[in-house]
């Protein structure tokens, strides 16, 4: 996963729906015939169950056009990583591997 500086520079819980992790949030932009995003969605999973405080968040890309436009989200997947305020610390797409989204959450935590 890399740094990268985007638009929005920090979402929040009207922008994910959701409430934000306590230490962090991995936001994930999905699309409904991807199929990496399947993948995606249980590696995330999977990581939030192990790390205490991280939140996932799965966002449906093509009912929220004006924040995928807005983040310059291109393909889905695609993987924000927050720290405990929202801030875009981290981003990736494609499937992520699990030990990348674990170092990505060091730079959140």
């Amino acid at each position: 996963m890399v740094g990268g500086q985007t638009r929005a520079n920090r979402l929040d819980v009207a922008q994910l729906g959701a409430e934000l992790g306590e230490r962090a949030t991995l936001v994930q932009f999905s699309s409904a015939f991807c199929q990496p995003c399947r993948a995606t969605r249980r590696t995330l999973g999977e990581v939030a169950a192990m790390v205490d405080g991280v939140a996932h968040v799965e966002i449906d890309a093509e009912a929220h056009l004006t924040l995928v436009r807005e983040l310059d989200i291109s393909r889905t997947p695609t993987v924000l990583v927050l720290d405990a305020t929202g801030r875009i610390v981290r981003r990736a797409a494609g499937q992520p591997r699990t030990v990348d989204v674990v170092a990505a959450l060091g730079h959140a935590m």
